[in-house]
């Protein structure tokens, strides 16, 4: 195992890695911004150094002035957590140019998985169902006419290195295609550095099932179940529960084990998730999320197994030590992002000073996060300062403990989202599981 590794992020995350080194006996070693001086990841981690200012360009963002940091602090491994340079290929490398260990899959693997087509491609081979459309990249506006004289409308134009919902165009009609196709490109180029883009059919209401792997150096693929994070606002996640409740076991089964195919096909190492779209009946692969995610807590807590100690060990090149068979598991599990945002307001951020934080607590509740009370949420960076989990015997359970815990949170200063996720789960759309990507944006008025 490693002596010191350093954690490149900020917030809930970096206290996350910092308590998973903890209990490995690993120093942990943090990095700050102007803004975040006196933040709790610095307060908890056993050494930290300044790396720029406040805007995360200059700073989390700063390859340079983060592998300086390694050096001067003689870390063994660099810990990227999600968000920022988590999946950042280039800065991959050169953690390992730089003779560290990059505590994550290798950069020619992410590299893979950042183009969507290539993806693709890894998960035909696997014989991974992918939603109909191209495996390489459309040159014409006249391609996806073709594509969707074929298929039929509506098709999604989707920028090759593209996520979150950016770089796709939904496009309905073929007086539409032109447009769309060249604002695909411009974003793609925008955003990811890479104006190619691909065609497929577009799904009109899908339910969005992810996949937990890790993966170790000695050949060994593990699942560690489904999620369910059809809550979502624009294609960004609000609230994530496992097991998904729409999945009968046969399937279940055949998603779990197509998540494991593909991630062997492309030679993956360390945790992941392998995410797929599911509308009646029949699910498609989405993208991999080669990194931690921010909803791995209700993995955590089903099944009992510590991913981000083993993102850690697999790293030091540890094998893993449970086979498939061990993963059993227990329970439902509910995840709740906690933002200073103002729901009302089309979701606003809201940053300013926490003057009271109090989280709830309890049998079945677990919190992750970056703040103490009197902390100020900056707002230079996302607005999530916290994750409310809870655990219950099914479903039902959770979502009463998930309406205990987040009535029992005394939050003031900001604006939360609490008061969406209360409106959620006393939702009946919600209760009876009928939700898709769609209900936020579509179905639910937010109050």
């Amino acid at each position: 195992m490693f002596d010191r590794v350093l954690i490149a992020n900020r917030g809930e995350i970096a206290v996350r890695v910092i308590q998973a080194c903890r209990e490995l006996g690993v120093d942990a070693v943090a990095i700050y911004s102007d803004t975040d001086e006196n933040a709790k990841h610095v307060r908890l981690a056993d050494e930290a150094y300044h790396v720029g200012a406040s805007v995360a360009r200059k700073s989390y963002l700063n390859q340079e002035a983060i592998i300086d940091v390694a050096r001067e602090a003689g870390v063994d491994a660099i810990h990227p957590g999600y968000g920022f340079l988590a999946e950042s290929t280039e800065f991959a490398a050169n953690v390992a140019a730089n003779d560290f260990i990059w505590v994550g899959p290798p950069s020619d693997v992410m590299n893979d998985f950042g183009e969507k087509t290539r993806a693709r491609k890894i998960m035909r081979r696997a014989d991974v169902p992918i939603v109909p459309g191209t495996t390489d990249p459309v040159e014409s506006a006249d391609e996806i006419r073709e594509f969707a004289a074929e298929h039929g409308y509506p098709v999604a134009i989707k920028a090759d290195g593209g996520g979150g919902g950016r770089g796709l165009k939904v496009v309905r009609s073929d007086n539409e295609v032109e447009e769309q196709f060249q604002n695909a490109q411009r974003e793609g180029e925008a955003y990811f550095d890479n104006s190619n883009v691909y065609v497929e059919r577009f799904l009109e209401n899908p339910r969005h099932i992810e996949v937990q792997v890790l993966a170790d150096h000695h050949g060994n693929v593990r699942h560690l179940t489904e999620r369910d994070c059809s809550t979502q606002r624009r294609q960004q996640k609000l609230i994530e529960e496992t097991p998904s409740p729409v999945l009968d076991e046969d399937t279940r089964a055949e998603v779990w084990d197509a998540a494991r195919r593909g991630v062997a096909e492309a030679g993956y190492i360390n945790a992941g998730t392998v995410e797929f779209l599911y509308e009646d009946g029949s699910f498609y692969f989405l993208e991999v999320n080669a990194r931690i995610q921010v909803e791995h807590t209700i993995t955590e807590v089903v099944t009992g197994i510590d991913l981000v100690k083993w993102q850690l060990r697999i790293a030091a090149d540890e094998e893993l030590s449970f086979a498939q068979s061990d993963v059993e598991p227990r329970g439902a599990a509910i995840e709740f992002r906690i933002n200073a945002e103002e729901p009302s307001e089309e979701f606003a951020p809201m940053p300013g000073k926490l003057e009271t934080y109090r989280p709830p607590h309890g049998i079945g509740t677990r919190i992750d996060d970056g703040v103490d009370e009197g902390d100020s949420i900056a707002p230079f960076y996302d607005s999530m300062f916290a994750k409310f989990v809870v655990h219950g015997e099914n479903r039902d359970e959770a979502i009463r403990r998930g309406l205990r815990a987040l009535h029992e949170a005394d939050i003031r200063g900001v604006p939360t989202t609490i008061p969406f996720h209360v409106q959620v789960l006393t939702d009946e759309t919600f209760v009876e599981a009928e939700h898709t990507t769609k209900y936020v944006d579509e179905e639910l008025t937010i109050e």
